[in-house]
Order: C-alpha cells, then structure tokens, then sequence
C-alpha cells in the first residue's frame, strides 16, 4: 500500500490529478475517509488529470454527477446518503461500475462492498481503493490499496 501526504487542499487535488492520468477505461476507484477528509477535492483534482473542463462538486444529494470532455467520462459518485447495496441497486447506481466508456470514483466505497476488493457489477480487477484520513486542519494522509493497477 502507498502512503503519501498533502499538506493543502491544492496538494490533495494534484495528487487526484497524477493518478488519473494512468486510470483505464472501466476502472471503478473507491474512496473512504470520514467526512472533510478530501475525497471530493481529490475528484476536482482526478477530473483535471482527466482532461476534463467540468467544475466538480459533491453529489451527496444528487448521488451522481457525470463529467464528460477529458480523455474518459467521469462518473462521480456519493453514497453517503444510502446505507446497503441494496439501497444502492434500488436507486440504479450499479449500472455506473459497469461503463466501458469511462471511469467511476465512488465516495463512501464502503457502503456498497464493505472492505471487500469487489463491487457486485464491476469486472474482476477493476476496483482501486484509496483512503483519505485526516491528519490535522491542513493534512491529509493518502493510502492507495491499488492492487493490480
């Protein structure tokens, strides 16, 4: 497991910026952490890796935003609102780990496959998890468990 850390919301968003540069079609990337750990700031910064122009934000209340005009669309996605996998099928979000033409990064991962490495839906291998924690006000501690990438 790769360790790193950011000191600035800036430094989050680069290191979502770096990563996404080697992420393939199909790939569902899983983020934990508690709430103000930077899991969305490392989306503004994985869209930018991407190529993409969209201005991103949380979609705790819509669930899902998609971001299109970087070299992949981007699904981002936010469980925090739903508690089981089974809240998860019923709102139609699984379709989203399953998209050839893009990639998906899923806030709250945890919800739908606990610590597992697998999300029902997705294809065998394509599940990278990252844990964001909070190290103090500025800091952010990074753990990429990105077997197989």
């Amino acid at each position: 497991m790769l360790i790193t850390r950011t000191h600035s919301v800036a430094e989050t968003e680069a290191a979502g910026e770096s990563f996404a540069r080697s992420v393939q079609p199909g790939w569902v990337i899983g983020l934990s952490g508690d709430l103000g750990a930077g899991k969305t700031a490392f989306v503004r910064g994985f869209a930018r890796g991407l190529g993409s122009p969209a201005r991103v934000h949380s979609p705790t209340f819509a669930l899902l935003n998609e971001y299109e005009g970087g070299r992949l669309r981007l699904f981002h996605l936010d469980l925090y609102r739903l508690n089981t996998a089974e809240e998860i099928r019923g709102a139609g979000l699984e379709d989203y780990v399953t998209r050839p033409d893009g990639v998906s990064v899923v806030e709250w991962i945890e919800r739908w496959c606990g610590e597992s490495q697998a999300t029902e839906g997705a294809g065998p291998g394509t599940l990278r998890r990252i844990y964001l924690r909070t190290v103090d006000e500025q800091t952010r501690e990074i753990a990429y468990d990105c077997a197989g990438a």
